[in-house]
């Protein structure tokens, strides 16, 4: 077939010196005969070339992914590439010849590293085997020099004994007779040890011999299997990619025309390239869909659909502000392989695996947990609300609000040190002020309370339970947020989703939320049904789709929320309901006539050259700010994260292990004062002397009357402290 019948030939790339960690641009990748070539941005990356259609699909969706390591790399003419891998053929194109010969030598130079990182470990297991071998050749010899000198013993012994024989014959005194037998016995004696001796030697060889093979039989297993189960976890993760292609490509295929052309082997080759690239949207017959469907009323029905006191609800208050930084030193460009520390890890829990810095952001979950309150102007406008379905809606945004600053958010925090504290101060500036303190270590807990002078207290603790899973990571949050408004007495109590971390194995990371929120209002029972649509490819829906109906004590629906956890919230308010169809699973859908909707929050866009700032937002790099007065344990001051923000990398490893021993150290000594006072009480058929265990200072447990669970809240003292400036009962930790 002809070039011009495959499509166009231009490409355009725009891409760093080959040789360098990661290179990228647009090639035209062939899909099928009927789209031709497609332009695809490439990112080549730790011998991985991966592919979106556009730059921003590199934040959540990969398109494909090809290893160099096992990949064929061929030219057809002036502007083509082939590769070969796993038994599937892509044919790219490039813009120009020069520009074609620099991507060659890229993918050349990616593939010669990945092979020889991947042969590291073999080496290795060589040189061990190769000195168990000599080894054993150097002991097979010593056993040879042994039954040498056992002969030579045995010879002269017999000759010996054959002397003091024809000694004893000849006519001697008595007395000197006698000392020729004994001398004669102890001859024997030795020849008879000599050859135990040599006998014990040869059991010995046996017995290492016997050993060796029976370990080296089951080391070499276990590095089979440990093998095998690399490559089965990598397999998986290409055909679950290959499955969801086959099926995107099914409705084309089941479509196409019966009368379409022959192709011939060659053509054939290239159908193989045709992949998710298509265009066309596609429908996920088994996601769930709303249980409702929602009609825009004309404007000449329109009304109020807020009171004047909550109306306005997007944008900040102009406000008289500290001057805060802007910045903080670009990210170093480290380059670290994942899935070489996490296939170790595979089904433990995140907290308890050892981590570099290079995979961390230079922020303590502590920190991540205040970042909830970057919209915290929902709740001010929320605390103005007459009306508590009003005030409801507001509390539905600020719940979406705090999942936003996640969506580029891929990098790990620092799990905080027992008794670490952050407090965040903003009493002059917006009215509240904010403490955050990590009350116990296993399981991770953090406390979390929250004060405004403008109406509203905010307080929770989170417990983080993770997995990790081979493919994604999923990270639940446990247990309840509280949020309470002073003039009304509204007790609101709603509880996090599930993140997931997925493309831990190959690809780019991306992150999604999922699950349901529900929020109460314990002291009306009104409630907010949330439901956070997770992503697929098969979907129709908008990506990150947020979807919510806030309803009366009674259970009759009042607002429609809508909108997406990265970008913005909505809300409409119903005028008329009615029964509708069936749905896809037969089950009848409501249909909610509602006014235009209003715009609930908006995110704000992130400071210029985030992605280079961990995409931290204008919020998160005032974060670690260094600030006078604040507690000894507050997470500015600790060390291995500020090494690792000022980009200090290695320096930040080594201070991150010596924190970690210094805090196991801490734990096993107030182990040992526990068995020893248990053992005091044994010993003197008592109780023994009480023994607390470790008390957070800022926070204690409580059990909650509308919940009934204990949890921590604050006690209050802190902020007092910090006034007086004596921060002599809080520990040493850092």
């Amino acid at each position: 077939m002809s070039e011009q019948g495959k499509g166009s030939v231009s490409a355009s790339a725009a891409a760093p010196a080959p040789g360098s960690d990661t290179y990228k641009g647009w090639l035209f990748k062939w899909t099928n005969y009927l789209k031709g070539y497609q332009r695809r941005w490439f990112v080549l990356s730790n011998g991985l070339l991966s592919y979106y259609r556009t730059q921003a699909e590199m934040a959540h969706t990969c398109r494909g992914t090809i290893n160099l390591a096992t990949a064929h790399i061929d030219t057809e003419d002036a502007c083509n590439i082939v590769l070969s891998s796993g038994g599937r053929t892509y044919h790219l194109k490039a813009s120009t010849e020069v520009e074609r010969q620099r991507w060659v030598t890229a993918l050349e130079l990616a593939k010669a590293k990945a092979i020889h990182d991947s042969g590291d470990e073999e080496p290795t297991s060589q040189s061990d085997r190769s000195e168990l071998q000599g080894t054993l050749k150097l002991l097979v010899s010593k056993l040879d020099d042994l039954s040498t000198c056992n002969d030579l013993i045995a010879k002269h012994g017999a000759a010996l004994q054959r002397s003091l024989t024809e000694l004893e014959g000849l006519k001697v005194t008595i007395e000197g007779g006698e000392k020729i037998k004994a001398v004669n016995e102890r001859a024997t004696l030795f020849r008879i040890t000599s050859n135990a001796m040599i006998n014990a030697c040869r059991d010995f060889l046996d017995l290492a011999e016997t050993h060796s093979r029976r370990w080296q039989r089951a080391l070499q297993y276990e590095r089979e299997q440990r093998t095998h189960l690399e490559e089965t976890i990598e397999q998986l993760a290409k055909q679950h990619n290959s499955l969801e292609r086959a099926w995107r490509e099914a409705p084309t295929l089941a479509s196409s025309s019966p009368s379409a052309p022959v192709t011939n082997k060659g053509e054939s080759n290239k159908e193989e390239a045709s992949d998710e690239d298509e265009d066309t949207e596609y429908f996920d017959a088994m996601e769930d869909s709303p249980a409702f469907i929602t009609v825009t009323a004309s404007e000449s029905t329109q009304h109020r659909s807020m009171s004047p006191s909550c109306n306005d609800v997007s944008g900040k208050e102009l406000q008289p502000r500290r001057e805060r930084r802007t910045r903080v030193p670009d990210k170093p460009n480290y380059s670290l392989n994942l899935w070489s520390i996490m296939k170790n890890c595979i089904g433990k829990e995140l907290s308890k695996i050892p981590m570099p810095v290079n995979f961390n952001e230079p922020l303590s979950m502590l920190q991540r947990l205040t970042e909830d309150l970057e919209y915290h102007e929902l709740l001010d406008k929320a605390a103005r609300c007459e009306s508590s379905l009003e005030q409801m809606c507001l509390v539905a945004a600020f719940s979406v609000s705090s999942y936003s600053t996640t969506v580029h958010r891929t990098a790990k925090p620092f799990n905080p040190l027992l008794g670490e504290t952050y407090e965040l101060d903003r009493l002059e500036e917006f009215g509240y002020r904010s403490l955050c303190e990590q009350v116990s270590h296993h399981p991770p807990a953090a406390a979390h309370h929250v004060i405004s002078q403008r109406g509203w207290t905010l307080w929770q603790e989170i417990t983080i339970a993770s997995k990790f899973r081979g493919k994604y990571l999923s990270i639940m949050p446990l247990g309840a947020i509280h949020l309470q408004f002073h003039s009304s007495g509204n007790h609101y109590v709603w509880r996090k989703v599930t993140s997931t971390v997925h493309n831990i194995i190959v690809g780019k990371l991306w992150i999604d939320q999922s699950g349901d929120i529900e929020i109460v209002n314990h002291r009306t029972k009104e409630t907010c049904q949330l439901k956070f649509s997770p992503y697929s490819y098969f979907s129709r829906d908008v990506p990150r789709k947020v979807t919510g109906v806030v309803a009366d004590s009674s259970g009759q629906a009042h607002y429609i929320l809508s909108g997406t956890w990265d970008d913005k919230m909505e809300s409409a308010k119903i005028i008329q309901s009615s029964r509708g169809g069936s749905g896809s699973e037969g089950k009848q859908k409501t249909v909610y006539q509602t006014l235009s909707p209003k715009l609930l929050w908006k995110k704000y866009p992130l400071p210029e050259n985030a992605e280079n700032m961990y995409y931290f937002s204008a919020l998160a790099l005032t974060l670690n700010e260094p600030e006078e007065g604040v507690a000894m344990t507050d997470s500015r001051l600790r060390p291995d994260q500020r090494l690792m923000e000022d980009g200090r990398w290695d320096e930040a490893n080594a201070e991150k292990q010596r924190l970690e021993e210094k805090q196991r150290a801490v734990r096993r000594r107030r182990e040992a004062e526990a068995s020893e006072a248990l053992d005091e009480g044994e010993q003197s058929r008592a109780k023994g002397r009480e023994y607390e265990g470790y008390q957070p200072l800022w926070f204690h447990q409580r059990r909650d009357s509308l919940t009934g669970e204990t949890e921590f809240v604050y006690k209050g003292g802190y902020w007092e402290t910090k006034e007086n400036q004596d921060w002599s009962i809080c520990p040493d930790i850092f």
